[in-house]
């Protein structure tokens, strides 16, 4: 089996874990960009493998002959085709949750950062000033979230302690819902909200969801975080609304190109601040993310996976325009 998660080592427990129950692993981890042809040569000759967020493309997976598993160490699964896999015979799993609690404490973190400027702060100072602007407390405003997967409901908590105020965009069911939480259609979270969150599943109905369009319809003091997928966010769209004072600004963990291009349109905005994919990455994420991800490779492997993707995301939101 192919390991591909860059903080998985031989000889660690997964490592041992996986030898225990009769497997032989390869360790190649993904610590940047990967050619296409050198990710499907690794896979030759692999039964099944615990993968980071790289691109399992059709083309790919069809020059991988005896793959029959693969496992996400993490929630999100839009870096594999799933479809293609499930042509070719292969399952593939996530994490559902795994990392909830520690999405959401960074989400947090960056509502903190984003309304008292901390970020803006801490760069006035490096630079030899005493930055000394106003900036706005958390209680007593709204918080929108876009999607109510594991990561947002794990905010509702955090945000009410606050103080916050907290309304919902999502498809799931009544009876799946936090009686607590506003339920509304998106365009009125976008128009209430003074911070938006998003937590909704990349698709092909939510790729560019915020555009410009939706950044019109925020407030102009409003602010965008964005912890799940870079490319549900259209870029150039952002830019421009935070340039023309649309919105006030955006905490954008994610990016639709990973690393952050020299030349990305985000770079050098006032208003705008791009952190390197850093929600999920906790010790104590990365550690359950590990072994629950090694467990269900082997519980695949012997017909009992438990989190095969079925092509409904728990927590992906139907948009409604």
């Amino acid at each position: 089996m192919l390991i591909t998660t860059d903080y998985l080592r031989p000889g660690d427990d997964v490592d041992r874990f996986l030898t225990r129950a009769g497997l032989q692993t390869v360790h190649s981890p993904m610590v940047s960009r990967r050619d296409p042809d050198e990710l499907a040569a690794a896979l030759v000759g692999i039964d099944a493998a615990l993968v980071a967020n790289e691109p399992l493309t059709a083309a790919v997976l069809a020059r991988a002959s005896r793959l029959r598993v693969i496992v996400r160490t993490g929630v999100g699964h839009d870096s594999v085709d799933v479809a293609a896999a499930a042509r070719l015979g292969i399952t593939v799993s996530n994490l559902p949750g795994i990392n909830a609690n520690a999405v959401a404490e960074y989400t947090l973190g960056l509502l903190l950062a984003g309304a008292r400027r901390l970020v803006q702060s801490a760069q006035g100072v490096a630079r030899g000033g005493w930055p000394r602007e106003d900036g706005h407390e958390l209680r007593g405003s709204t918080l929108g979230l876009i999607g109510y997967g594991a990561s947002a409901r794990a905010v509702v908590p955090l945000a009410r302690a606050f103080g916050m105020d907290v309304v919902c965009a999502t498809n799931l069911p009544a009876e799946l819902r936090d009686p607590g939480v506003r339920f509304v259609e998106l365009p009125e979270l976008l128009s209430v909200s003074d911070h938006v969150s998003v937590h909704t599943a990349l698709t092909e109905r939510t790729r560019g969801l915020l555009d410009a369009t939706a950044f019109q319809r925020m407030r102009p003091t409003a602010m965008l975080v964005n912890t799940a997928r870079g490319a549900i966010v259209d870029e150039d769209a952002l830019v421009a609304a935070v340039r023309a004072g649309e919105i006030a600004g955006a905490a954008l963990d994610v990016t639709a190109e990973e690393p952050l291009p020299s030349d990305s349109p985000l770079r050098g905005v006032d208003g705008i601040v791009v952190y390197s994919h850093m929600a999920g990455q906790t010790a104590e994420a990365r550690a359950a993310a590990a072994l629950r991800g090694a467990e269900e490779l082997v519980a695949a492997l012997a017909g009992r996976a438990q989190f095969v993707v079925n092509g409904v995301e728990e927590g992906t939101w139907t948009p409604n325009r």
